[in-house]
């Protein structure tokens, strides 16, 4: 049994990909020491790991779990812990901002955003590219979409950075209890404001659809506009981070896309397989005994999809560990399978694109400004992975 140390050390954290390599040798499939008493299962290869996303057997209502579990710490009320028909029902409501053709008529505002940013960062001639692009933009798109005041932007960072982080102490559960209670006071206030006030945007639209014909429960909706301001900015700001430094340390792959812009969509599929925004799946729950790659899975138990791991099988992509920019890696599951299929994809590929092109077009002479072993992986035990910061010359 792998013990919990293996999943949420830092060891681990910083470089996960070696030791999925070790475990997919041996199985598809291993049990964890998880906290709490929980019975769970990782899955580190590709073709069960795909299988078991969208697996009906497998759910996402933390209900069926076979330890009590803390509604606060579970993201309950979202699209992450339902399963149809209720998650059916409140996707639909939202995935129509997130077509891709609705997204792409984002691309002026997005370059808009970028350029600005990127004016500050050649003003000063060096920059921590997370706080100063990978975060700053996707924070801004999102909440324009949703139409939440500038002012009060800062504030997600802080909640994000608590909530996306399991919580394995008293004190962490606790930590993150106050910061769902703080997230979800903001929220009904925003609400009230939006029931007094409609305006053009995603919440008013969801406010709407609550009140008009009661297709959101009042927990849905609070739920789905926590979990749209959350994940609509997590995976851009970790695709721009990891991808820009997967590139700088693969200088030969930097310069044929600088060279070669027309490859920058392509690369960005590269990019999301071979260090993607988010290492694990969110957990599924089985419904009943199973059996995984001829592992039993009891009734109860939790299932975690590495994603990272899927997207290393050197069963389906050739030579996993290596970058390459031309490489068409359109089995990736770095955005997950199936019903759960990251709503955003769409909106974090255009902000990725125009990110890293941009910043690849305007600086020919980016460069780290640290050594890369001093840089660090935050969130340890997340199930996202991303740099807690990336320092750079321009």
């Amino acid at each position: 049994m792998l013990p919990l140390e293996f999943l949420f050390g830092r060891a681990f954290t910083e470089d996960p990909y070696a030791a999925y390599d070790e475990l997919r040798a041996s199985g598809p499939v291993h049990p964890i020491d998880f906290p709490r008493g929980a019975t769970a299962f990782l899955v580190v290869d590709h073709e069960h790991g795909r299988a078991a996303l969208s697996d009906p057997r497998l759910s996402k209502d933390s209900a069926h779990s076979s330890v009590p579990v803390d509604g606060e710490l579970f993201f309950g009320g979202t699209m992450l812990a339902m399963d149809p028909p209720d998650h059916t029902r409140l996707r639909a409501l939202v995935a129509k901002a997130f077509t891709a053709r609705r997204v792409e008529k984002l691309r002026p505002r997005v370059q808009e955003i970028t350029g600005a940013l990127l004016d500050g960062v050649a003003a000063r001639g060096e920059a921590d590219l997370i706080e100063e692009l990978a975060v700053p933009l996707p924070v801004q798109v999102i909440c324009e979409l949703l139409g939440v005041p500038a002012s009060d932007r800062p504030r997600f960072r802080e909640w994000t950075a608590v909530l996306t982080v399991p919580a394995l102490t008293a004190e962490a559960r606790e930590r993150r209890r106050e910061a769902a209670r703080a997230f979800n006071g903001y929220l009904v206030d925003v609400i009230a404001e939006r029931r007094a006030h409609p305006e053009d945007d995603l919440i008013s639209g969801l406010v709407t659809a609550r009140d008009g014909d009661a297709a959101l429960t009042e927990a849905e909706l609070l739920g789905g506009i926590a979990l749209l301001l959350i994940a609509g900015h997590e995976t851009t700001v970790n695709l721009v981070g990891n991808g820009v430094l997967a590139l700088l340390q693969a200088p030969d792959q930097l310069e044929l896309l600088r060279a070669r812009p027309e490859l920058l969509p392509s690369a960005i599929e590269e990019l999301l397989r071979f260090d993607g925004p988010v290492e694990r799946a969110s957990q599924r729950i089985a419904l009943a005994d199973m059996e995984i790659a001829g592992t039993p899975i009891p009734k109860g138990a939790w299932v975690h999809v590495s994603l990272g791991a899927a997207d290393r099988d050197p069963a389906v992509f050739e030579a996993p560990g290596r970058l390459d920019v031309t490489r068409a890696p359109r089995r990736h599951v770095a955005f997950g399978h199936g019903i759960h299929f990251c709503l955003g994809a769409p909106l974090a590929r255009l902000e990725g694109e125009i990110a890293i092109g941009s910043l690849l077009e305007r600086f020919p002479r980016l460069a780290l400004a640290v050594p890369p072993a001093e840089l660090r992986h935050h969130r340890t035990g997340s199930i996202v992975r991303g740099l807690v910061s990336l320092p750079v010359r321009v």
